[in-house]
Formats: C-alpha cells, sequence, structure tokens
C-alpha cells in the first residue's frame, strides 16, 4: 500500500516551547488510524502539524508521496475540527454549510453544478440528516453539529480525512451514528486518522492505535495490544484522577491506557 501521510523526525515547538519531538509517523492508503493519548500529550497539535496548520520546527512531511512543499492538491484532504459549535454565531442553514464543503472542488465564481449537488445530497445522507438539510446549523444539538462538519469534510470527496476528537461532548446515540458514518468512508477506501481521547463505538474499525505520551510516539501497533503496553507504562504512575464513568465498556484498554496519564 502507498504512503499517504509520511512523517519523519517531526518536532513542533510553540513560542520556543517544543510541543511535539522525534515523531516518526507512516499512515497507509485506505488505513484507519487512532490518535491517542491523554489531554496534552499532543496529538492534536500533531494533526495539525500533519495538515500545515502547525509549521514543522524540523522533520519532513509528504502527503502521497508530494514533499509537504510542493503539495497543492488540497482537495484530496479533509479535515473536521473538535467541535466549536457548526454554527458559530452565522445563521446558516445544515446545507449550505455542507455545501461551503465544495469550494476546493468549483472553479472560482462558477455556481454550483450537478456534481457538486450530488456530492452534497450524497454527504448529508451518509452522516443521516438529509430530512434536516434546510434546517438552521444552531437548531440541532452538539453531536448533530457535529456531523454537519463531518458532512461539509465529506462533500468535498477527499481521498484522506483527519478527524479531532468528532466524539468529545457527544452523547452515546450520535456517537454511534458518527460511527456508522466513519464505517461507510472506510468501506468507500477513504484513509482515516481519528484523534480520540477514547474510542468507545469507533473501537471495531481501528486499524491501528498510535498512542501519544509527552509530546512523542509511546505507541504504534494494534489497538487490542495497547492494553499490555498501558500496563507496563503506568506503572509507578499511580496519580491519576478520578474518571468520570462513561458507556466505553467495549474498550477497556484505553481507559486503562489514558488512566495514569492525566
Amino acid at each position: 500500500m502507498s504512503s499517504v501521510v509520511e512523517l519523519e523526525n517531526g518536532a513542533v515547538s510553540i513560542a520556543g516551547r517544543p510541543i511535539l519531538r522525534h515523531i516518526d509517523l507512516t499512515v497507509r492508503s485506505g488505513e484507519f488510524v487512532a490518535l491517542m493519548g491523554a489531554n496534552g500529550s499532543g496529538k492534536s497539535t500533531l494533526v495539525r502539524a500533519l495538515t500545515g496548520l502547525w509549521p514543522l520546527t524540523t522533520g519532513s512531511l509528504s502527503l502521497f508521496g508530494t514533499p509537504f512543499g510542493s503539495f497543492h492538491d488540497w482537495q484530496r484532504v479533509g479535515f473536521v475540527p473538535q467541535r466549536g459549535g457548526a454554527a458559530s454565531g452565522v445563521p446558516a442553514s445544515v446545507w449550505e454549510v455542507v455545501a461551503s464543503g465544495r469550494l476546493t472542488r468549483r472553479k472560482l465564481l462558477r455556481p454550483l453544478g450537478r456534481a457538486d449537488r450530488a456530492a452534497i445530497a450524497d454527504a448529508l445522507d451518509v452522516v443521516g440528516l438529509a430530512h434536516r438539510a434546510r434546517e438552521s446549523v444552531s437548531s440541532l444539538s452538539g453531536g448533530q453539529q457535529q456531523r454537519v462538519l463531518i458532512a461539509r469534510a465529506l462533500a468535498g470527496e477527499p481521498d484522506l480525512f483527519f478527524l479531532d476528537e468528532p466524539t468529545a461532548g457527544v452523547d452515546l446515540p450520535n456517537q454511534q451514528v458518527l460511527a456508522d458514518t466513519l464505517r461507510t468512508m472506510s468501506g468507500r477506501g477513504a484513509t482515516i486518522v481519528l484523534v480520540a481521547h477514547e474510542l468507545g463505538p469507533m473501537a471495531p474499525l481501528i486499524d491501528r492505535a498510535v498512542v501519544m505520551r509527552d509530546g512523542r510516539i509511546a505507541y504504534d501497533g494494534s489497538p487490542l495490544a495497547s492494553e499490555q503496553v498501558a500496563t507496563a507504562h503506568l506503572d509507578g504512575h499511580h496519580h491519576h484522577h478520578h474518571h468520570e464513568p462513561d458507556h466505553h465498556d467495549h474498550a477497556p484498554h484505553v481507559s486503562s491506557l489514558l488512566e495514569g496519564d492525566r
């Protein structure tokens, strides 16, 4: 399989403070990779570095085999940020927000064509919000707004998706819908890099877990094996805080992994 993302010896510093150090990461075509770790471990910074939102201090990055500095094929990349609310104070319909995802595909000042409308309709269908298309985004729940952001990225028909904690603050039924959405995307051959604190309903979809700790990759391998790795890492780390109960019973390795890392 060809590599879609390749980062060698990547480092990021913010205001002179090192945030990421010595990161080597390869994501292959069609892979579903979960980027995990406690708050402050560097996982969101890493995604921002991989999409060019944060500059690398050192290291080399290539996307789809092209060195980052020469990469211009941005319609192949979709980014779903952490939900700050898809509405963000602007009165827009669900359809309008999703349609904005076609901007990377359109010729300047050309109205939406048949292919655009088909892609928008398909994206709304995949996230299960076709029936809410004309409603205001601000009328939706947090989980539904997150699905609108995913549909916006989907509408651009990218080959590579970065999702930054899409299930944060989202109730279990909506997490399940998000998992179903990602299953559909993965089934279509998309390469997915998912930043997650816990996997929950996403767990069965993951090919690889990459666990961050203190700005470095502490583990990269099978999601199931990460339980043993976590246990080894937790020796001597018993200062964990109280962990609020949740519904992620079938991904115990994740909780044990993060417990000592807060």
